[in-house]
């Protein structure tokens, strides 16, 4: 098969990206994006819902996730181009289905940085009351917009600093966590995040199952990786290596933090259940009991630089998305403009919508649930079309040479089946959502038809 990652032709003209990312860049982008520290806010909720087998949970979540990384990896030898997802489906199922792939990414690109920049809004107005936090959350966006239009390099290297705060101080509360379970011992079972604490009866394999359905979410964003193939340096396998890497290396960090914080937990899985309330400081609230208020403040310190920038990384994903959707001429040509190889008018037309979004959701009560019921059905659709691409183009296309029935079959299979499975857990808000948004998207192609733009294929 062809690497046609090396290819030039497009890096011309006021459409071109530049190829100046490395490894170490991909995975700074990848794991700024998911956040070292991602389960924190979601850890009670998941806790209730497992019955305590949270760490399960994400054993589970990571195996669930790993089929979808691997499909990516397949893809993106075959289309190393931005727009990752819409690329890929584009060139296995047709440019019909690229376009609903990227259509329905467009709701994951676009809003989980809503969802991150409104994480750091919250935490930062925890920390200074005084300011409110849609001034915070605003702040947020224009600082990490002006470092993207900088330039994707310029970019990765503050945000490996960023990535390197989250990251000590996530060693410090699991150094911290070890010396008091040392000290004065679990609060649970030693092996009760694994098989449930036994407050809300026996082990659940349903009960585990439909907190995957949540989890997932702290995944969503590793695949912004892909978003970058045209800027990488060494090819398309560089891009694949990073994606399989960066989730694998999520998968354990999520996998300790929250064993970790389940044995230091001093509320049972039942009281969790019982008061939905405590849930979403349920993280905090066991660190400052076990460890100490100054471990609380650090974190929360962390949580709110480490999302803003995990918004970064996910602006810079979702502006690469309209730009080559523009380029294709799914969106209008003016998206697909660059200067000094960075795709400026895309970025600043995702960073307006992130920044309505945001503000929006901050300065209401309820606005973080109404962005999170968004972001992942949009998200495990285009999944869903990515597993079908594989399909598409190595066993019906037999474009990619021998076909691997294991590779090229199976295991695409499995994953839909598990993306699938997890769209039917959501909630109804997200599958309303999600379904608008996709009849839409179908009117647009319909139009786009009848005009004779992008061809049927």
């Amino acid at each position: 098969m062809q690497d046609t990652s090396q290819d030039t032709s497009r890096d011309v003209g006021t459409t071109a990206l530049r190829r100046t990312l490395g490894f170490r860049d991909l995975v700074v982008y990848g794991l700024l994006f998911i956040a070292p520290m991602a389960p924190v806010g979601v850890y009670g909720t998941l806790d209730a819902k497992s019955h305590g087998a949270v760490a399960l949970v994400y054993v589970v979540a990571t195996v669930a996730m790993a089929f979808t990384a691997f499909s990516y990896a397949q893809m993106v030898r075959v289309a190393p181009q931005a727009g990752s997802v819409f690329a890929y489906a584009r060139v296995g199922l047709g440019k019909g289905a690229g376009f609903v792939a990227g259509w329905m990414a467009m709701l994951d690109y676009v809003l989980i940085p809503a969802v991150a920049y409104l994480f750091s809004g919250i935490a930062m107005n925890s920390l200074v009351p005084e300011v409110s936090r849609w001034v915070w959350t605003a702040l947020a966006v224009v600082v990490t917009t002006l470092l993207n239009l900088w330039g994707v390099r310029a970019a990765a290297r503050v945000g490996l600093l960023v990535l390197a705060m989250e990251i000590v101080v996530l060693l410090v509360f699991v150094v911290s966590a070890v010396v008091v379970l040392a000290r004065d011992g679990a609060e649970r079972g030693w092996l009760s995040p694994f098989t449930g604490d036994g407050s809300q009866g026996g082990f659940a394999m349903s009960a585990v199952l439909g907190a995957v359905s949540v989890a997932v979410l702290s995944y969503l964003g590793f695949d912004a990786i892909a978003s970058f193939a045209e800027e990488v340096t060494g090819g398309s396998a560089r891009v694949a290596r990073a994606l399989l890497f960066c989730l694998a290396l999520a998968g354990v960090l999520f996998i300790a933090q929250t064993y970790l914080v389940a044995l230091l937990e001093p509320l049972s899985s039942a009281q969790l259940a019982a008061e939905p309330a405590r849930q979403g400081s349920a993280f905090y609230d066991a660190v400052e009991a076990s460890v100490g208020g100054w471990l609380h403040d650090l974190v929360a310190v962390s949580k709110a630089i480490g999302a803003a920038f995990a918004a970064l990384a996910g602006q810079a994903a979702a502006g690469r998305l309209l730009f080559a959707m523009s380029r294709d001429g799914r969106l209008p040509r003016v998206l697909s403009k660059t200067s000094s190889g960075v795709p400026r008018i895309a970025l600043l037309c995702s960073a307006t919508v992130t920044l309505v979004a945001a503000v929006w959701a901050a300065r209401r009560d309820d606005g973080m649930d109404h962005l999170v019921s968004i972001v992942d059905v949009g998200a495990l659709t285009a999944f869903t079309l990515l597993h079908a691409s594989v399909i598409g183009w190595f066993v019906v296309r037999r474009a990619g040479g021998e076909v691997s029935w294991w590779r090229h079959a199976l295991l695409p299979l499995l994953g839909a089946a598990i993306t699938v499975a997890v769209i039917v857990e959501a909630s109804e808000t997200a599958l309303t959502v999600g379904a608008v948004w996709l009849v839409v998207g179908l009117g647009v192609l319909v139009v786009q038809r009848g005009r004779g733009v992008g061809g049927v294929g």
